[in-house]
């Protein structure tokens, strides 16, 4: 497996070695040792999550408060989604900012969304389904949502059609309003 730091480095992009002939293909999707070793973190997770949406489906800017906090290791099963990490620790240097990736059934990447981060994804394909492990189990309390479209984080969001948004979503706050991380 292939670790890449993105732009806000503690995001990281995992790229697997697939092990692959005319029958099919095999790869390891998870390894707590080699997760270690690439990254240095320790973390325990908890809680596998799979959720499937149809193209348009904009889900996020999603995040757990501590003590609750969440780190998300996700990957797309099927179809292919644009995900989103966005800094919410105040006092580090990337704090507002985001980064991006498509996630596919094809590519196979995973994205490692540390906790601090708030997630998001849009479906690009017809469908898609989307696996993440988490570090803490989902704690309602502590759930917090920013808007999708807050200027101010000014993701550039690969939209081809209406979105289809939760009432939540819809209702999310703007990260000059939200609850916030520091450190």
């Amino acid at each position: 497996m292939q670790a890449t730091h993105l732009t806000i480095p503690e995001v990281i992009l995992f790229t697997p070695k697939l092990i692959g002939d005319d029958r099919g293909f095999f790869y390891e999707s998870f390894s707590q040792n080699n997760f270690v070793e690439l990254t240095g973190l320790t973390h325990n997770f908890v809680q596998d999550n799979h959720s499937k949406s149809q193209k348009g489906v904009l889900r996020g800017l999603h995040y757990q408060l501590q003590p609750k906090a969440q780190g998300k290791l996700v990957r797309v099963i099927q179809g292919n989604a644009f995900n989103v990490a966005v800094n919410l620790r105040k006092n580090t240097p990337t704090f507002g900012q985001w980064v991006g990736a498509i996630l596919s059934a094809e590519n196979k990447q995973q994205m490692w969304i540390p906790e601090g981060f708030a997630h998001g994804f849009l479906t690009l394909s017809e469908t898609a389904e989307i696996s993440f492990k988490t570090t803490n189990y989902y704690a309602p309390d502590y759930e917090r949502s920013i808007l999708w479209n807050d200027k101010e984080i000014g993701i550039n969001w690969p939209i081809e059609k209406a979105l289809i948004l939760s009432d939540r979503d819809k209702q999310g706050k703007n990260l000059s309003d939200a609850e916030c991380f520091y450190g």
